[in-house]
């Protein structure tokens, strides 16, 4: 009884993480196009501002391929690398960072938003180091 539980629990997760990676592909492709027709700005606007969205909008999309890189993962191990976790989130709080300083951000807010990717850039040293996967 309890196998076919199981059996029907992985079934049902590679249902529904096949779905998932077909929405962020999808995602990913819309996001592609919508950073190249923000090429156009450059038409529009200044330069500056167009390269700023551009770069923005790029950071993005590796944020997104990231995420595609942890299913993909948790899809053929069975589980989910701390280290892709920890990778998606410095992609974000990257560009969180770069868009702040884009903007003219306060200097609190590029403290902040640099003690929290040190920390998490010590967490990646950690996680590495002390991996389960890999002999101590």
């Amino acid at each position: 009884m309890a196998y076919d539980i199981m059996r029907v629990w992985e079934a049902g997760t590679r249902i529904i993480l096949s779905f998932l990676t077909l929405t962020i592909l999808l995602g990913l492709a819309g996001g592609v196009v919508k950073t190249f027709l923000d090429l156009r700005l450059l038409l529009s606007t200044g330069v500056e501002v167009a390269l700023r969205q551009v770069l923005v909008d790029t950071l993005t999309l590796l944020a997104v391929v990231e995420v595609l890189k942890t299913t993909l993962t948790y899809c053929s191990d069975g589980r989910v690398r701390v280290t892709f976790i920890i990778d998606t989130v410095l992609v974000v709080m990257l560009t969180e960072l770069i868009s702040r300083w884009f903007t003219s951000g306060e200097w609190n807010q590029f403290a902040i938003l640099g003690g929290i990717i040190l920390m998490l850039g010590v967490m990646r040293i950690i996680a590495i180091r002390y991996s389960p996967a890999l002999p101590t």
